[in-house]
């Protein structure tokens, strides 16, 4: 059986309800997956009449929302983008989706509905009853024919506050939720490289002992578990090393500045450490061009086949 995959719709007034409706009927997409759009069906029509998609071709779970105003910031927006995520992730926590992948958002707008909300790996944990920590991001992309999945162990911090948090425990939990996340998407075996903190990783010491004091002793820890887990290397070579599912860093940065350059439109987010698979795009809701059917949902179809393309819905019992 194919997977169900829940596409929350997004951003009502920006682009959101259209690439989620492009990429729904995408046949790449249909071929891997069966998509599932959760918002409102009167929005959906709004945006699907300048592009000339027909919504009973399409699955929907209709979500009763006021029309919003397409190409505005306002905090109904927000709430409703909010509404369609929540309702998503519940759906699969109760079992009726095997993934969800949610359309662009518009941070003005959520914050304006005065919602909390600072980014999908908290709000997933949150709805999923967990504590925000439990809960970090993989950035994934494609690069020169290799699918590139950067974890974070810090993410939203200073930089002093980032080394504050970076603790053998953090290292750990990182590790495991990026192993789970790695077998949830179909790899048996995953292999995962870790970057150290200080250039050249520490080069034995002399610029920091992070790597000796706290990396290092990670690292066997999970690797007297069965993990496949190697380093720690140094941030700047390390996306140079093939042969890994996954590398793991300890930075914002680390690994933002890889993504953004390599794959600058097409980076999917996946919240990794929670028992729901979520993915969201890397670029923004358009308020400018929303509702002219001009969006490109590549970056949306490219965030649901990388969530699906290795597996399978396992057969009902």
């Amino acid at each position: 059986m194919k997977p169900r995959v829940a596409i929350a719709i997004g951003d009502p007034a920006g682009i959101g309800p259209e690439v989620s409706l492009k990429a729904a009927r995408d046949p790449q997409v249909r071929a891997l997956c069966d998509p599932v759009l959760i918002g409102s069906r009167e929005v959906l029509a709004m945006h699907a009449a300048p592009c000339g998609i027909a919504l009973d071709e399409l699955y929907i779970r209709d979500v009763k929302q006021p029309p919003p105003r397409i190409g505005t910031v306002a905090p109904e927006h927000g709430r409703a983008a909010l509404e369609a995520a929540a309702i998503a992730i519940e759906g699969a926590l109760a079992g009726k989706y095997d993934a969800v992948v949610g359309a662009p958002h518009t941070e003005a707008a959520i914050h304006a509905s005065g919602l909390k909300f600072d980014g999908y790996p908290s709000f997933v944990a949150r709805i999923c009853g967990l504590p925000a920590e439990e809960a970090m991001l993989m950035l994934c992309f494609e690069h020169a024919g290799r699918e590139m999945r950067i974890a974070h162990v810090t993410l939203h911090a200073s930089v002093r506050q980032a080394l504050a948090l970076i603790t053998g425990p953090r290292i750990i939990r990182t590790l495991r939720a990026t192993e789970a996340a790695l077998k949830a998407l179909g790899i048996e075996r995953p292999r995962i490289a870790l970057s150290g903190v200080n250039p050249h990783a520490g080069e034995a010491g002399a610029f920091g002992r992070e790597e000796i004091e706290l990396i290092a002793p990670a690292i066997a820890e999970v690797q007297r578990a069965g993990m496949a887990v190697e380093g720690p290397y140094g941030a700047d070579t390390l996306l140079q090393r093939t042969g890994y599912d996954a590398y793991v860093v300890m930075l914002h940065d680390q690994g933002h500045v890889a993504a953004k350059l390599l794959a600058p439109q097409r980076v999917a987010a996946l919240t990794i450490g929670t028992p729901v698979l979520f993915s969201s795009v890397g670029h923004g809701s358009a308020l400018d061009i929303a509702g002219q059917g001009k969006a490109d949902a590549s970056a949306m179809r490219e965030a649901i086949t990388r969530l699906v393309a290795r597996r399978r819905r396992a057969p009902a019992t």
